[in-house]
């Protein structure tokens, strides 16, 4: 079966997913994490990707993160991949893959689910029942974004930034967004549009990322993508 092409547009964001092989642990000790995160905030600089949220669980990752370039995460991934995984192998005194398979990814609205994005990733150790307060879970972005602890990995998106000037109000007024949670028709839409690489958006953002890369960013029947102007 022919691999998925991937959805990738600069400047928009993407939910990006990497799941260790056969669901087996990716890190496994405090440090590994410490030194993937080391390795991720090196790759997004020399690739030019921004990171917006992050949660290491235990055998797989989420990020979200905007490229400035188009195959400026899949560059980023890579890198980060090959130098994490040898470094891991040399460690651990293990050989073999890591990673199950290339990572998955969705492009993001930032009008409508890019928020969402932020919550679906950081509440994941809660859904696994590993804190019942994302706060408890240092091995993600939530205490930067929810209670202003710095984090020299992260950007703040625009639209993260657009829910207050003020940066106090704004930590609060995210972390009542979190509280929320996110409802069960939005969680399976993330799964679902993440693992068949499609853009999870508006019947108007899928539409314009269509028209842009001449491949098929909905969910539906399969059939030939939407031309664009210039009839790719």
């Amino acid at each position: 079966m022919p691999r998925t092409s991937r959805l990738d547009l600069p400047g928009v964001p993407q939910h990006v997913i990497q799941r260790g092989n056969d669901r087996k642990a990716c890190f496994l000790r405090g440090s590994d994490r410490d030194r993937y995160l080391h390795y991720l905030a090196q790759a997004a600089a020399s690739h030019d990707c921004h990171i917006h949220a992050y949660v290491l669980m235990t055998n797989h990752v989420h990020l979200l993160a905007t490229p400035a370039e188009r195959g400026g995460i899949g560059r980023m991934m890579q890198a980060l991949g090959t130098r994490y995984v040898r470094v891991l192998n040399d460690t651990a005194g293990r050989t073999g893959t890591l990673w199950e398979g290339r990572y998955k990814s969705c492009l993001v609205d930032c009008d409508a689910y890019l928020l969402t994005c932020y919550r679906y990733i950081e509440l994941n150790p809660v859904r696994a029942g590993l804190v019942s307060d994302p706060a408890g879970y240092i091995w993600s972005s939530y205490r930067a974004n929810a209670l202003g602890k710095p984090d020299v990995l992260l950007t703040p998106h625009d639209s993260f930034l657009a829910l207050s000037r003020d940066p106090s109000v704004r930590h609060d007024l995210y972390r009542r967004l979190v509280a929320e949670g996110v409802a069960a028709p939005q969680l399976k839409e993330i799964r679902v549009v993440t693992q068949r690489q499609r853009a999870l958006g508006s019947p108007g953002f899928v539409a314009r990322v269509e028209q842009q890369t001449g491949l098929r960013a909905g969910i539906g029947t399969p059939g030939r993508p939407r031309k664009n102007q210039n009839g790719v």
